[in-house]
């Protein structure tokens, strides 16, 4: 019997190291969500700015893309604000600034005043098969104000697909690839954040809300990086915001909005988006295709947030030079050039 007993004790005894090592071994493995998760949190960011308006949620997700400081996220109404607030995951709250974005990819890039963080290489992001498992982190639902961390949901690359083959149903004007995920990261907040493989590998980033205007089914979509990453350099290099220069002049016969034959809509706010309230008859801005209703987003390649940050744009274009704008026009994104016909 007392043979049997220490036979029964050393069995236990190595199936609880073994159990043991199994734990170890796998808090240690880099794959396990765990591990995943709390490699990933720290990059993540939280954004807030404007909202509230017609129950608009003055929220949003980012990740950092810099040690500098450098933020990736969504170009949204969110951002339309003097005074966007970045809180990060160790619970630290900076104002940022917005470098520049791209309304054909729907994204935008801030800075923040910092340095040494971690951050996701876009250069260097992962790319994922139909099948692969991934995670979405994100600010879902607004919850994490504070040094909470930000939302965490498992799933699967559904397809991969093009949004261009979905134009009629979805309302957006990016129509370039896809990850098509089986996970519900089309909720408030959520856009802006990450998808990463099991691994913590960035894959892209979650997109806007799109729902199905035939069947108001939601679509749940992550723009991949390979997508993003000439763009965000661009914007990075300051290729799509115009820099302050003294030393630039305006030109003597500048461009205006009457030149044009364009009326804004008033400016009533410091930021109010340019919208173009009326083309006059005949004009230039009627002969190139312009509309009421169309919004401005671009002058060249330079982004304009404002009424007044256009008309700033066309004070430095000579009257005999062309004006070539990029508008949106029920969620379609038009270019046109206007010409001036040189004085008598």
């Amino acid at each position: 019997m007392p043979a049997l007993l220490s036979c029964r004790w050393r069995v236990l005894a190595l199936g609880l190291a073994l159990a043991l090592l199994a734990q170890a071994a796998a808090s240690a493995d880099p794959t396990s969500f765990a591990r995943v998760i709390k490699d990933v949190q720290p990059k993540m960011v939280k954004i807030y700015g404007a909202g509230g308006y017609k129950g608009l949620e003055p929220y949003q997700s980012g990740f950092l893309i810099s040690g500098e400081g450098h933020i990736l996220t969504v170009w949204s109404y969110v951002l339309d604000t003097d005074v966007v607030t970045v809180v990060l995951d160790d619970g630290r709250k900076f104002n940022a600034k917005l470098v520049g974005a791209d309304p054909r990819l729907e994204i935008a890039v801030l800075k923040i005043n910092a340095a040494d963080l971690p951050h996701f290489d876009l250069a260097h992001a992962a790319v994922a098969e139909e099948g692969a498992k991934v995670l979405a982190f994100s600010n879902l639902f607004g919850v994490a104000v504070g040094e909470e961390h930000t939302s965490v949901l498992h799933g699967i690359v559904a397809a991969k697909s093009r949004l261009e083959a979905r134009r009629g149903a979805f309302d957006t004007p990016y129509t370039g690839s896809v990850y098509i995920v089986d996970a519900v990261v089309n909720n408030p907040g959520a856009a802006g954040g990450a998808l990463t493989n099991h691994k913590g590998e960035l894959l892209g980033i979650l997109g806007k809300e799109l729902r199905d205007a035939r069947n108001n089914t939601w679509l749940n979509y992550a723009i991949p990086a390979a997508e993003l990453l000439n763009s965000v350099d661009d914007i990075r290099a300051g290729k799509t915001v115009r820099t302050d220069n003294p030393q630039v002049r305006k030109p003597k016969d500048a461009m205006s909005l009457s030149l044009l034959g364009l009326v804004l809509v008033p400016n009533v706010l410091e930021r109010t988006p340019p919208f173009v309230d009326e083309v006059r008859p005949g004009s230039p801005a009627a002969a190139a295709g312009v509309k009421a209703d169309d919004l401005i987003l671009f002058v060249g390649d330079h982004l304009t947030q404002s009424c007044k940050a256009f008309q700033t744009e066309l004070e430095m274009i000579d009257r005999a030079d062309s004006v070539p704008l990029t508008l949106m026009r029920d969620r379609e994104l038009i270019q046109a050039t206007i010409k001036v016909p040189p004085e008598n």
